[in-house]
């Protein structure tokens, strides 16, 4: 069994290190999260290598079932989310595919409640103290980058809670060592950047905190699924600031699949009733010339 990341993959079957002429089975996890981290040609490129003689004909006529010695090449996917750049990955290298959904592909569990703190750049912090005072850990607290995970931890930590940090600058022993210990209780609160809003499962996390508003609504979602998993109850805080109007149309619809409340800020805000990036075009006046 070989498990390795897309890029350094490559790189050994690029210097023929390894080859995959063998391989009856691959698997690739958080396939949405990769092609979101610009990887999808290297993710292709792996496909492509893999043997195409041992792929399942269209044609069941075609297979050999009968033959007990042959192995069909099997391909899994494991994603969150259902993008299209998922699916055309899907239809191009798999063989009639079959999917299987847990819970709704996309969507926020039922189980978590979620809360919206309105307030100035310049009030979070103080809000995030009165929070941490009152809600009851483990409590995982993100923000958007590695600086900001550095000094918020060392702010919480004087303030004396006992608090660890986990961001993609530290080392995997590190990281290891932030996980374990938040999750043996040496630790009450985990402070992170988006490293931590996937592929981690921890038990028991009672409330998540969005420091710093997700730069979009699949980071959203990912990050409020720390909590209320395995049918247990969470809560999910999220602290919106006058600049986060960006993910009110997406949030808006969010909340409303999941039949929670939406915030009177987020309904007022116009940003709420157009999608990101949806510009229309104002219909330009015609203008008349008339002789004299």
């Amino acid at each position: 069994m070989l498990v390795a990341t897309p890029g350094r993959l490559i790189d050994t079957i690029e210097r023929r290190l390894v080859v995959l002429n063998q391989c009856n089975y691959i698997v690739l996890d958080e396939a949405d999260r990769m092609i979101d981290m610009g990887f999808l040609p290297q993710v292709e490129a792996i496909l492509d290598a893999m043997p195409s003689s041992n792929m399942k004909p269209e044609d069941s006529e075609e297979a050999e079932d009968g033959n007990a010695e042959f192995k069909y090449r099997q391909t899994f996917m494991f994603s969150a989310t259902m993008p299209p750049a998922v699916e055309r990955i899907t239809k191009k290298y798999l063989r009639k595919p079959a999917f299987v959904t847990i819970g709704e592909v996309g969507q926020t569990a039922s189980t978590v409640t979620q809360h919206f703190e309105f307030c100035s750049e310049t009030q979070k912090k103080e809000r995030l103290f009165s929070l941490l005072r009152k809600e009851k850990p483990p409590i995982m607290v993100f923000v958007n980058a590695r600086k900001n995970c550095d000094t918020l931890y060392k702010d919480v930590s004087k303030n004396g809670f006992r608090s660890t940090l986990l961001h993609g600058g530290k080392t995997q022993d590190q990281r290891e060592s932030a996980l374990d210990d938040f999750k043996s209780g040496v630790y009450d609160i985990i402070i992170c950047t988006d490293v931590a809003g996937r592929g981690i499962d921890i038990s028991g996390v009672e409330h998540v905190i969005n420091y710093d508003c997700p730069k979009n609504i699949e980071d959203y979602t990912h990050r409020i699924g720390r909590t209320g998993r395995a049918g247990k109850t969470g809560v999910a805080t999220s602290f919106l600031t006058p600049e986060d109007t960006h993910i009110y149309y997406d949030l808006k619809n969010k909340l409303q699949e999941s039949d929670q409340p939406v915030p009177r800020e987020i309904l007022s805000n116009p940003a709420s009733t157009t999608a990101p990036g949806d510009v229309t075009k104002a219909k330009k006046p015609t203008v008349q010339y008339l002789r004299d």
